[in-house]
């Protein structure tokens, strides 16, 4: 049998248990509003993980990247929403997926990607299916709900041979939220933006099917959903400590970590030495700017039972510092040289992408190292 004991170090490791546990959580909410989620596997980037969601077989999945999209057509995923905007010179392999019988459809804000879609689209004999994104908190792209620039895109693409399928938001601002009230407001914002765009456009007889909306927090914290028909969200598969900073989970939830093995001390420091760094954590600082700053991530035991105040306070390439929080009296705990930890990370995307597999557990107690009952690859790349 092997155990979390074996692998050489550093890995990342996978509690099934609790992974579980966030699925049934979030599907339970969704079920109740009746609108159905469209599994975000960015943060996974893993056929196996999306099996655990879609249990029923391959359902609807949004991707980052193309890259992302060709692995999970290989994994027979048929319904896919590649969620950035579109670059013109990538539209080929849109296309390339389509012909396989992918129902891919792609994102855009401007005039421009309009026009090229449809020119490709028209080009292929091929109506590509574009969402318009939608800005509802001045995160990253999009446009306003009320801008003379939705109508002129929607026409672009409806006129010119591609299809227009609807609109999506994204209320990244919401991982800032640090309440539950925020957090509702940041979800009702959303609904309220988009639902407002996809209005517009039928308003000018313009299709707008689909009303996308999607973030980890505002999928859990969203008491309205009407005029909304689909919700995506991929971190909470996982869950990590930003999430469990602004409390859209506990630390008990987080289901992601990476073990890494003592290699040294600097009792003059306070220092305990890992041969893990940044590049099987991340450089991620994700909760530095919350109430707890967690350093590089909250050290555990390969139990996961958390060492009191013991955070990752260092990262070079290869090497990992861990300490006692400042401030704190707790003192370092006794690991010699060869013991193995758990490191929990401030942001499972990023550090779920430092690995090409993840070391699957199921996470219930046990007297001895947890045993690994499955090696799930995952893909990375673009």
């Amino acid at each position: 049998m092997t155990t979390l004991d074996d692998p050489d170090t550093p890995f990342a490791v996978l509690d099934r248990t609790r992974m579980d546990r966030n699925i049934d959580r979030l599907r339970a909410r969704l079920d109740a509003a009746g609108v159905p989620l469209r599994l975000h596997v960015k943060t996974s980037k893993s056929l196996d993980v999306a099996a655990a969601v879609h249990r029923a077989g391959p359902g609807p999945v949004t991707v980052s990247t193309l890259a992302e999209a060709e692995y999970f057509a290989d994994g027979g995923y048929t319904d896919i929403l590649y969620a950035v905007g579109i670059e013109p010179r990538k539209l080929p392999r849109v296309l390339d997926l389509r012909r396989r019988g992918v129902d891919l459809a792609v994102l855009l804000d401007s005039a421009a990607q309009a026009e090229a879609v449809a020119k490709a689209s028209a080009a292929a004999g091929d109506a590509i299916p574009a969402l318009i994104e939608i800005d509802c908190d001045g995160h990253r792209g999009g446009i306003q709900p009320d801008d003379a620039a939705l109508l002129d895109i929607g026409r672009l693409l409806h006129d010119g041979g591609a299809e227009l399928r609807g609109v999506l938001d994204h209320a990244g601002e919401s991982y800032y939220a640090d309440t539950p009230e925020t957090q509702r407001k940041a979800a009702q914002h959303e609904r309220d933006v988009v639902v407002r765009a996809a209005e517009r456009l039928r308003q000018a007889g313009l299709p707008a099917p689909v009303v996308s909306v999607g973030a980890t927090p505002t999928a859990h914290a969203a008491a309205d959903l009407t005029g909304v028909t689909e919700v995506r969200a991929g971190n909470y598969v996982f869950f990590d400590l930003v999430m469990a900073g602004i409390g859209v989970c506990t630390v008990d939830d987080l289901a992601l970590s990476v073990v890494v093995t003592v290699i040294g001390h600097r009792t003059d420091k306070g220092w305990i030495l890992t041969d893990g760094g940044w590049m099987a954590t991340s450089r991620d600082r994700g909760t530095a700017v919350q109430k707890i700053d967690q350093g590089y991530g909250v050290v555990t035991d390969l139990h996961g039972r958390v060492y009191a105040d013991l955070v990752m306070t260092g990262a070079s390439q290869e090497h990992g510092t861990l300490a006692i929080r400042p401030g704190s009296r707790q003192v370092l705990p006794d690991l010699p040289i060869g013991s193995r930890v758990r490191i929990l990370p401030n942001h499972a995307c990023a550090t779920a992408a430092q690995h090409r597999e993840y070391h699957v557990i199921d996470g219930k107690p046990t007297p001895d190292a947890p045993a690994i009952e499955a090696v799930w690859p995952r893909h990375n790349g673009w």
